[in-house]
């Protein structure tokens, strides 16, 4: 085969795939992975852990932040609320790879559509249950509930109990 002929049919496919990738870029096999930050994680006082970037990643996955919440208590069985900084404070001591882990489990759950792997879905709740819709291939599936798992009393009992 003619060189040229090789060469000037490699540069006319290389246009096609640009103009491809420019106008539908999920065709084209350039998966754009949704970066999330790793949560920033405190230690506050002995048996206080807080997560300092909750809100900002409840943001990034389009969630709300009670929903976000619920399923990091449930999962790491534990009890916690919003401060007035917006940060999540959780009670007991856990490293920023526990928060890594749930937040995986939740993404992988709650966000991402199992058919074209896009972040961008819609949460709601219908009829005491809650749905995933995507906004870009418009499949749409059905989540599981958050479930509280036991959790155990740990505290000084009375005397005499």
């Amino acid at each position: 085969m003619d060189v040229h002929k090789l060469w000037y049919g490699n540069k006319l496919l290389g246009r096609v795939f640009n103009i491809l990738r420019e106008n539908n870029p999920e065709l084209a096999g350039d998966r754009r992975r949704t970066v999330m930050r790793p949560p920033q994680v405190l230690r506050e006082g002995t048996k206080k852990t807080v997560f300092v970037n909750f809100m900002d990643l409840c943001k990034t996955m389009h969630r709300q932040p009670e929903h976000v919440m619920a399923f990091l208590l449930a999962e790491m069985g534990t009890s916690g609320s919003l401060d007035g900084q917006q940060r999540l404070v959780v009670q007991g001591r856990f490293a920023p790879k526990n928060f890594e882990g749930i937040l995986r489990r939740y993404v992988n759950e709650y966000v991402i559509c199992n058919g074209c792997k896009s972040p961008d879905t819609i949460l709601s709740k219908e009829n005491r249950l809650f749905f995933l819709r995507c906004e870009k291939c418009g499949s749409g599936r059905s989540v599981a509930p958050i479930k509280a798992g036991f959790v155990a009393r740990v505290g000084r009992r009375k005397a005499g109990t």
